[in-house]
């Protein structure tokens, strides 16, 4: 119904032609439109039809209001498209620019991968050491993280549609899975979703399917309630949107897993 409203003015007022009207109808039918309606001696009225446009007829006309408050709220509106032509066109160009810096940064990141395969224990310690992702493991999670052997980071070509992180590991006692992947993804309309690996665990080793018994040992020992298992990550895609793991190991633990790791603050044998 706003819409059908927004057209009707573009339509129903002279001062806008047809060129100009869907552009000024969007700037002014927001939070301020109301108000330059009542301007030009126009408001909105809803009924049981659509939003309709009508002459105001309790207030005062055109002629009894400012003329300069009138002529600088048009200007203001002129003002503000082109402000939102140049924010337009300064994200298609910083995307531009996003999209060649990744590329360069490739060979970097694989040389880095190279390094950080000669210390062991490195992604585990760099986990434990950051203060959000240490809150969401448990002691079975960590031990099954000293498997992990590599980490990526993959932002797709379009950045803004999404990223995937990939875990590589060893074989070990847990899973037959050598990666484990998420992927993060934004349509054309901006709705999120996520997609991941299925982790096929071994015999009795599910650590998303801890029994009681093991939860007991655990607070037992630790002094708290045990957190629920990091690996339910993966199959976790509830709310895509507001994924702060995914965010934290893309926007902070990637750039610089080396300051994490260097933090020193476990020590991972």
């Amino acid at each position: 119904p706003v819409e059908e409203g927004r057209c009707e003015l573009a339509c129903l007022l002279p001062r806008l032609s047809a060129a100009e009207g869907p552009a000024r109808v969007r700037r002014t039918c927001g939070f301020r439109g109301e108000s330059w309606l009542l301007l030009r001696g126009w408001e909105l009225r809803a009924g049981a039809a659509p939003l309709r446009l009508l002459p105001a007829a309790a207030h005062s006309s055109p002629s009894t209001l400012e003329k300069e408050q009138q002529e600088a709220i048009e200007h203001i509106d002129e003002v503000q498209n082109e402000i939102d032509r140049l924010n337009e066109q300064a994200s298609e160009e910083i995307l531009k620019v996003e999209q060649k810096y990744n590329k360069l940064r490739q060979p970097f990141f694989q040389k880095r991968s190279e390094l950080i395969a000669k210390i062991p224990n490195f992604w585990v310690t760099t986990f434990v050491n950051h203060p959000q992702v240490s809150a969401l493991l448990g002691e079975e999670d960590e031990e099954a993280l000293h498997y992990l052997t590599r980490v990526e980071v993959t932002e797709f070509e379009d950045i803004k549609s999404g990223y995937r992180i990939d875990f590589y590991f060893d074989e070990n006692p847990y899973f037959e899975n050598k990666v484990l992947s998420k992927e993060f993804h934004l349509n054309e309309s901006g709705d999120p979703s996520s997609k991941s690996t299925e982790i096929k665990w071994k015999s009795g080793k599910d650590l998303t399917k801890r029994s009681s018994q093991t939860q007991n040992k655990a607070s037992r020992k630790r002094q708290h309630e045990e957190p629920e298992s990091f690996f339910t990550w993966f199959t976790d895609h509830s709310d895509a949107g507001a994924d702060e793991l995914g965010e934290v190991i893309k926007d902070d633990i990637w750039p610089n897993p080396l300051q994490y790791y260097l933090l020193m603050s476990h020590v991972c044998l």
